[in-house]
């Protein structure tokens, strides 16, 4: 049985048991190795822009006796994939900039998929706006903490009516992570907080220039997001 981390396991759980998987950026291979051992789903796509990952890919597929079950393509997004080829598509191990540019690029095919999840590595607030501004309304949030980094994601699915609903608290935290009161969002939180208390301090005791009110200013607006993100926990 093959052995991934916990941020996969996570985001291999969000998984709805019977889909068709698409892996988008599949790396190793390893979620529709887990998924097909684990009797979650009955195939999947493993797919990745790169040669040499899809290439490790086959050979852990192989390795484990699933060449019948996972089908390996190089495809750049989901540029390989035909609308409704997959129940659900996942997402993992990019920045969030990647993540929207695959989702902008391949909408035809995802919004026709059953569900989606993402795992931004980075502007995470833009993600969620952009989710929210696009039709897609998020089911489900995690959050993991792993080697000392944060791991968010998502399970959406698209809705050709849906309207933007959310506000900016939601875009920066999530508003299922805030309403459950994850307690790794909650790690989250504190350690934003001290980071951005210390640069306050810093800012403080430099010079008055109108570049470093700016950037006070802004950093006294994460901190008023970060405590309002706080009330949640109360």
């Amino acid at each position: 049985m093959i052995q991934i981390s916990e941020r996969l396991q996570h985001a291999a759980a969000m998984v709805m048991p019977g889909n068709r998987l698409a892996d988008v950026g599949t790396d190793h291979g390893y979620v529709p190795i887990y998924l097909i051992q684990k009797g979650i789903i009955p195939n999947a796509i493993a797919m990745d822009i790169n040669a040499g990952p899809l290439e490790r890919a086959k050979e852990h597929i192989e390795q484990y006796g699933l060449g019948g079950y996972i089908q390996t393509r190089q495809s750049d997004g989901v540029v390989a994939l035909q609308p409704q080829e997959a129940d659900s598509i996942l997402i993992a191990g990019m920045g969030g900039g990647l993540v929207m540019h695959i989702l902008t690029d391949g909408k035809n095919v995802c919004t026709q998929a059953k569900e989606l999840i993402l795992q931004p590595q980075s502007e995470l607030a833009r993600v969620r706006r952009f989710l929210d501004e696009n039709g897609y309304v998020v089911d489900e949030e995690d959050m993991v903490l792993e080697e000392g980094k944060f791991y968010p994601m998502m399970c959406v699915h698209y809705e050709k009516e849906h309207a933007a609903c959310a506000d900016e608290l939601s875009y920066l935290y999530g508003k299922k992570l805030l309403n459950s009161q994850n307690k790794v969002l909650l790690q989250y939180l504190q350690q934003e907080k001290r980071i951005y208390d210390g640069i306050r301090q810093n800012l403080v005791k430099m010079d008055d220039s109108p570049k470093i009110k700016i950037r006070l200013k802004e950093v006294e607006q994460i901190l008023a997001w970060n405590q309002k993100a706080f009330s949640y926990f109360k």
